[in-house]
Formats: C-alpha cells, structure tokens, sequence
C-alpha cells in the first residue's frame, strides 16, 4: 500500500475526529437500566466538571460565578438523586463535603459569606438537598454534626418565623433582609418551598405540625393573587407594595414542581382525596404549558424563555426540578405514573441527543425536541439532562419510595432545629429568637424568584475543554 502524504495524513485525522464526535453522541433507552446508568454517568461526569469547590483554596459547596448559591445546593441535591437512581459512588465524598461545608455557623444553611444576599428560596433549596438525602439513605454526617433532617428542620423553623401577617395576609417574602432588592415581593417559589418542605418533613416524622403548616400555606397561597384556581394556574409573585393584588403572569416550570410534589407528599401522608384532585389539576396544566405539542410533542420546555433563547442562569436550571418532582409524584401516587413516564420518557431522549456539544463531544444544550446541539452549555443545561434522564430509572427498576423515620429512614430528628439563634429575621439582619415547634398556630412559608438578575453566562466555555 502506497504511504499517504502529509496533506492525504492531516484529511484523515480531520475526518477521524469527526467521526468520533458523531459517533460519541448520547444515545439512550429508557427501557434499559444499563442505558440509563451509562447515559447518566457521562452527564454528571459533565454536571461535575463545572464545580471547582473541591480545588485547592476554594470554597466547597459553591460554584463559581456567575453561579448563584441556590443553584449549588439545587446541583448537590440532584447528585445526592443520581446515587440513589444509578448506585454509583464516585462524588458522594464532594456531595457530603459540599452539603455540610455550606450549612453555617447555626447549622441552617445561612452561612455567612451568604446571608446578607440570599432569600428565602435560596435556602430552602439547600433543605431540599438535606431532606433528600434522608429520604433516600444517603450516607449520614459523621457524629458531632447535624443530621440531614436536623438540618430541613431547622430551615422550616426559621422561615415559618418569617411569616408575614402584616401584608397580603400573610406569606412569606422573597427575600430575608429589607435591604435587598426583592424584599416587597412575595412569590411562589418562596411559598411553595415551605409547603413542599412541611409536607416532606411532614411524611417523614409523623409529626402533625408539619402537615398543619402545609395546609396553612396552602390555604393563604390558594386564597392569594398567585393563584388561578379556576385554570391551576402558578403565577409568579405580587408586590406587596399594593397588598398582593396583580400577580405576576410569569410561568415557570419549578414553581409547578414544587407544588405537583408536594400535593403528593401531603396525599401519600393523609390519603385525603382533596390532594388527588390538586395533583390531577396541576398535572393538566404542567402539560398543556411545559410539553406543548408544537415543540414536542411530550417534549419539556421552559416556555417562557426557552423558545427565545433569553433564559437566564437561574431559568436554564428549571426543568432539572420539574423532572425529578414529577418523578416523585409517579412514585408516591403509582396512579399518575404512566401519564407522567410517558411525558419523562421522551423528553430524556431528547436531553440525551442534544449532549453532543462542545469539545467533549458529551455537552448537554437546551432544546430537547433536536438532535443537533443548540451551542448552549452550563450548569443549567446540564443538570436538566441529568434531571431528566436519571429519572427515568424509576420507570424500569424498583427503587425504594422516600424514606419515613418507619420505614427505614434513619436521619436523626431535631424539631428545635434552628431555633433560639441566627438569622431568623426580616428586619436588617438581626437575629431574633425562636421559640421551639408546637403544634399551635403557626404559618407556613413561600415565594418563588421573580427578579432574577438578568445576564447570559460567559466566560465559562473554559470548563468544557477539561
């Protein structure tokens, strides 16, 4: 055989590398386990590559600009999922570091490089990633630190003494400190997280007061301007500079995570058929919204600003919790989960075609209904393919539902958490004192973030080369 030329070399080394970053694109069959596990290694892999916490002289459990701090608890809660989903151990030491490293002087996930900038739906991201991992046995804390439990509780203790009667009747405010821009505005993701917490602390210990503030929240969200009951409509926020009266006609996809789940927390708990009704609702109109048939069909979209291209860092990680809170509700009411996996199933084939970018050949971008990467690329994007695909292991193996302190969970619980000590207050940033849990009248707690800060990611294209 004749020996190729230099230029004849070059052509086929262009053409090799070609090949391979065709043929390295994600191909998944949510029928197969093995598919599933394999596909959602390579994206975690990816997830992971952005975090750079576990360097020498960073901060673990942070993420680096222009990252905000919510999303990092949001990233660990969702790798804490990926061991329950896949039973590979590989970052459970970066995601037990990072989930204690970031929990504060008071154990209440309001450390103090943080405090005097995050609201109330930034920390309770951070609960959701600790109440996860008591649900699903992640490996605990070493003795002398707060338990996974202790932890949400103290988060549900603090922000139910941040209840606010005195405006709209109630609710909870965005932000924490009325030095921050967001502090008039109460919203759903902040509300909505608190009833999503109570009810899960609520299934989880058996302790009445917990369902009690769930159905207090409930009852002021459901009475409030954030709420079309008539369509179930999820807006995003009102002002409280006029009372609450105009919501926001913002739609988006984690708000009506956050409550289709925890209707089923509160309906596996009680079985009251009030919840089934909510569930069957909220579920209609997450589909006609999030899978519209003109981008599908059964494909998930941020609709809001998806399809515009303009979502921001915050928006992009969205569909991440509306994946893994209509996988918890398929397996708390079985009912639902075909209608749901039906939905989830195309949806991950799609995520997994589009993580074929970037110079591994493996990045996820945004627009699941093509096969052909969007040249997106972040956090966002790439916790939403793995949101979505690991999820899809509930619909072909059993997996155990979410832990109670009965049937196998073995978080230790702390009902005092949080109380009698830090940042508790509203008002400037001084701390306030909690008195312990009752079961008496107290408020739930909740608003999702409206005014988030505007501006497109750069100057992370860097994180893909690794």
């Amino acid at each position: 055989m004749a020996h190729s030329t230099l230029p004849q070399r070059l052509l086929q080394a262009v053409l090799l590398c070609l090949c391979t970053t065709y043929t390295s694109a994600l191909t998944l069959d949510t029928t197969s386990a093995a598919s599933i596990r394999e596909v959602s290694s390579q994206v975690a892999h990816g997830l992971m590559k952005y975090y750079t916490g576990n360097n020498t002289g960073d901060v673990p459990g942070n993420l680096p600009a222009p990252y905000y701090w919510w999303e990092a608890g949001a990233m660990f809660g969702e790798m804490v999922e990926y061991w329950y989903y896949t039973g590979d151990t590989t970052y459970n030491t970066e995601v037990k570091q990072a989930l204690l490293h970031q929990i504060g002087d008071n154990n209440d996930y309001m450390p103090a490089n943080q405090t005097k900038s995050l609201g109330n739906d930034d920390q309770v991201f951070w609960a959701f990633a600790a109440m996860t991992a008591a649900e699903v046995g992640f490996e605990n804390p070493p003795d002398g630190s707060p338990s996974w439990l202790a932890l949400a509780q103290a988060v549900f203790n603090e922000q139910t003494e941040r209840w606010d009667p005195d405006t709209c009747g109630g609710g909870l405010r965005w932000q924490i400190f009325s030095f921050n821009v967001g502090y008039n505005y109460k919203n759903a993701i902040s509300n909505g997280g608190l009833f999503h917490l109570a009810a899960r602390l609520g299934r989880y210990t058996g302790n009445q007061t917990y369902i009690d503030w769930a159905n207090k929240v409930w009852d002021w969200y459901e009475d409030s301007a954030l709420w079309d009951a008539k369509d179930y409509v999820i807006l995003d926020g009102a002002s409280t500079t006029n009372n609450c009266s105009d919501g926001s006609k913002e739609q988006w996809s984690y708000t009506y995570g956050v409550f289709l789940s925890g209707f089923s927390y509160m309906y596996n708990h009680t079985e009251d058929e009030a919840w089934l009704t909510r569930i069957d609702g909220m579920l209609n109109t997450t589909t006609a919204t999030f899978f519209p048939e003109g981008m599908g069909p059964n494909i998930m979209v941020e609709t809001t600003c998806e399809p515009l291209g303009n979502c921001n860092n915050d928006q992009r990680s969205f569909k991440a919790h509306l994946s893994q809170w209509m996988a918890v509700t398929a397996q708390l009411v079985p009912k639902y989960h075909d209608r749901i996996f039906n939905l989830l199933a195309p949806s991950a084939k799609g995520a997994a075609g589009q993580c074929d970018g970037g110079s591994d050949s493996v990045t996820c971008g945004r627009r699941w209904n093509s096969t052909t990467w969007d040249g997106t690329y972040g956090v966002g994007e790439q916790m939403c393919a793995l949101g979505v695909i690991q999820a899809n292991m509930m619909n072909v193996v059993s997996l155990k539902p979410p832990y109670t302190s009965v049937s196998g969970g073995t978080s230790k619980s702390d009902p005092n958490a949080g109380t009698g000590s830090s940042g508790t207050s509203s008002e400037g940033g001084q701390a306030i004192h909690l008195t312990p849990i009752t079961t008496g009248d107290k408020a739930g707690a909740g608003a999702i973030t409206a005014v988030i800060l505007l501006f497109l990611m750069g100057g992370t294209a860097w994180l893909l080369i690794a």
